[in-house]
């Protein structure tokens, strides 16, 4: 059976050996060690799963090119996985997360297949560093046999995250325990070094080192879903049926995946009311992404998720859509420089400056850790003062405008 090691949720108890993907452990060690994360974890969760908030766009048709930086680290040469491997896994997912998967006829019930939505997100290997330098998106490091993957991909021992707000980061390395498949954070990790996807090499694409029956490229989808703020559709799961059984923390949060108690495992024939929360005709929905189905028995996610999904992305991931880490550069000094900014100072106390050798900024946003635009400010020339003294201390993000079109977004510290 399919054991992921989660850091999405608390999975309270189940009586298989699911009870190994460590989520308690590993979400409590967080909470308890890291004050930072278990204040953003706690607010913006809050935020982002209010009913009466909504940071997601009615525009369709809007696709977002999401920039993905690929840590290898490998303590074998067989671990040092091909280009080829790691390119069939950014198609999978380009393929997913737009609904172009070519066995979601085949795989997805005829009475399921009209809830399917086109998450209209594109991923593409970065092709320029925060720094506005070429790369491949790709960076690999041979690491000690005695390298603990999941506690230290994003230590100096292993390979740092590239800036967070910018880039996806997915590292893919061997886990000690081969049970674990691969674990992502949800927002609230924002910012923080280890946020992104850990992920065992053996499930990630499908080819070179990737291994049956999680060899379709998944696991990436799966734990992406939660990157997203993507929940499990038993939520917290008390894995039985009962009155508490699709309710609050024991649901999803997305009304149009039918409720379980717990997670369906292998290939289950449809239809299937055995985790159900109410059995219905059609029974469960366990060929979601968001479940824990062979990678072969999984193939959409939902219109109700592609909401909860752009929620995220237009709220606390924000970075990611206008973030030029996936535009490559064409040569040309102009051209490059066109996309250089600076702040002045960062961190700044009662005011910053944004200066720019070639282009003029006529307009900013600031908008805050949540997703928020708290300030907007219009100005005729570079060099203009702009004040902060009345904000609180924290992360920002400037979104910097030209003639109504937005350029890029910078992160300021206020103090």
């Amino acid at each position: 059976m399919k054991k992921i090691l989660l850091l999405f949720i608390i999975i309270s108890s189940f009586s298989n050996a699911q009870q190994r993907c460590n989520a308690t452990e590993k979400l409590n060690e967080k909470l308890a060690n890291d004050p930072v994360f278990r204040e953003k974890h706690n607010r913006i969760s809050q935020l982002l799963n209010r009913s009466d908030v909504s940071f997601s766009t009615n525009s369709t048709n809007v696709v977002v090119t999401i920039p993905v930086v690929i840590h290898v680290l490998y303590k074998t040469a067989q671990q040092n996985i091909s280009d080829a491997q790691i390119n069939s896994q950014i198609a999978i997912l380009n393929a997913d997360y737009r609904k172009l998967n070519a066995d979601f006829s085949t795989v997805i019930p005829s009475v399921f297949q009209s809830f399917g939505a086109d998450l209209e997100l594109n991923f593409v290997l970065a092709k320029r560093t925060i720094n506005n330098q070429f790369t491949t998106g790709i960076e690999r490091k041979l690491v000690a046999s005695s390298f603990i993957f999941d506690n230290n991909y994003y230590t100096a021992d292993g390979l740092p995250a590239w800036d967070t707000y910018n880039y996806l980061n997915i590292w893919v390395g061997r886990f000690s325990d081969t049970t674990l498949l691969g674990f992502a954070y949800p927002p609230g990790a924002l910012g923080l070094p280890y946020d992104g996807l850990c992920i065992g090499d053996q499930f990630f694409g499908n080819t070179g080192t990737a291994t049956a029956p999680y060899n379709k490229g998944r696991t990436a989808t799966h734990e992406i879903g939660h990157y997203f703020n993507l929940a499990h559709p038993w939520g917290n799961g008390n894995g039985a049926t009962g009155t508490s059984c699709g309710v609050g923390s024991n649901s999803d949060g997305v009304a149009d995946t039918p409720s379980t108690s717990a997670p369906y495992d292998g290939c289950p024939i449809f239809p299937d009311n055995s985790k159900a929360c109410a059995a219905t005709t059609n029974g469960s929905m366990f060929m979601n992404y968001m479940d824990y189905t062979n990678d072969a028995c999984m193939a959409f996610f939902t219109a109700g998720q592609k909401i909860r999904a752009l929620n995220a992305l237009n709220g606390t991931r924000s970075g990611l859509t206008t973030s030029l880490g996936g535009t490559a550069l064409l040569g040309t000094k102009d051209y490059d420089n066109n996309f250089v900014f600076s702040l002045n100072p960062n961190p700044a106390n009662e005011s910053f400056v944004i200066s720019s050798p070639h282009i003029t900024i006529d307009k900013v946003d600031i908008i805050n850790s949540l997703g928020q635009i708290i300030k907007t400010k219009q100005f005729a020339q570079n060099g203009v003062a702009i004040e902060i003294d009345d904000l609180t201390s924290g992360i920002y993000f400037v979104k910097l405008y030209n003639n109504n079109k937005m350029l890029k977004t910078e992160r300021l510290i206020k103090n």
